[in-house]
């Protein structure tokens, strides 16, 4: 568990942030400016608040009302920044075991071999970071950084410096740190496609302070939220791969809200992953609909109605249990007489896969 508290000036700036987050890798979201790196570098102990508490498994690392600052160097945080930050005159395995050198030997839990096959990087060990790519880097410092045995793990912006090629390269990476590392993981980001694909948890910033805060399929499924998101809002949803019907080429995959077909997916049946359904995406019906090409149909009621944006207006359905967002008309809402708690179709167009 990770909880913070903070109220701190910087200049102009003023951070007044306070959410919890389990275990898993949590996102902090939002513009640049709206706090998220000021944020972590409390955390990490880089600045020090002027109120605040701050706790990582029990541990309290600062709490101005007893006047406690856990030095940074005794905070066992992993840190890892836009840039890998290598020792260009090290090899990947120095700069891997660069890490462990400060942590006492009793408390190095993470291997050396295990964290190299986590990541990929066996190849690499006798290399330079000159000769590594981009992501190859970042891959090495997330080695190094785990490899100092921490209790929390930091990445600020990790794939900001990166192409597209190299970011997907490095975020099944990401992902299996965040299934397998066992520990916890603060991402900074202001991309929505990383967040939907990596967060367990959101925190949403905005201005200094925390704009919403929950479990991710919530949190990006919420009406009004942050204009960032906006265009790429929709609900995020956890599935397994069921069944594979090979005659049509296509896969069927089963969410809490319903079964799904999508195009044939080279997955083994069993085989957990991630999908994202956009608003955009999401046509409404009274009725199920006859005598139409999309394949997928969700029963749902609707929980929300958010106020009208120009032309369109945005609802929020409750599908078994799960949020999905859908995007309108108002011409439509009108039309179809739609009220809240009212049990409607959600007519998807579309299902983007968002990682496992």
């Amino acid at each position: 568990m990770l909880d913070v508290a903070v109220n701190h000036h910087q200049g102009d700036f003023h951070l007044q942030a306070a959410f919890a987050a389990g275990a898993g890798l949590t996102a902090l979201f939002g513009r640049s400016g709206s706090g998220k790196t000021t944020l972590v570098n409390v955390i990490a102990g880089l600045v020090k608040p002027e109120q605040g508490r701050v706790t990582v498994d029990g541990l309290t690392l600062i709490d101005s009302d007893k006047r406690l600052f856990v030095p940074p160097h005794r905070r066992r945080v992993g840190y890892v920044f836009q840039e890998g930050r290598l020792f260009p005159h090290l090899t990947v395995r120095q700069n891997l075991r660069y890490g462990r050198w400060f942590t006492p030997a009793p408390e190095r839990r993470a291997k050396f071999d295990d964290v190299v096959a986590l990541l990929g990087i066996g190849a690499l060990l006798d290399r330079h970071p000159q000769s590594l790519s981009g992501g190859e880097k970042q891959r090495v410092a997330i080695g190094r950084a785990l490899l100092a045995s921490p209790r929390i793990l930091l990445m600020d912006e990790p794939l900001a410096a990166l192409d597209d090629a190299r970011k997907a390269e490095i975020l099944p990476y990401i992902e299996r740190l965040r299934d397998e590392a066992g520990i916890p993981i603060v991402y900074v980001s202001h991309a929505v496609a990383e967040v939907v694909r990596l967060a367990t948890t959101v925190v949403m910033m905005e201005g200094g302070r925390v704009a919403a805060a929950g479990p991710a399929g919530e949190v990006m499924a919420r009406l009004g939220g942050l204009p960032l998101a906006r265009g790429e809002a929709g609900a995020i949803l956890d599935a397994q791969l069921r069944e594979v019907d090979d005659g049509y080429g296509l896969s069927v995959i089963a969410t809490q809200a319903g079964d799904l077909r999508v195009p044939r997916l080279d997955l083994p049946v069993g085989a957990r992953l991630r999908v994202q359904i956009l608003a955009r995406d999401v046509m409404i019906a009274r009725r199920p609909p006859d005598g139409v090409s999309a394949l997928n149909m969700l029963p749902g009621r609707i929980a929300e109605i958010g106020e009208a944006t120009g032309a369109s207006v945005d609802l929020r359905l409750d599908c078994q249990g799960v949020p999905v967002l859908a995007q309108i008309t108002r011409r439509s809402l009108d039309v179809l007489g739609l009220k809240i708690g009212e049990s409607v179709t959600a007519v998807i167009k579309s299902v983007t896969f968002a990682g496992r």
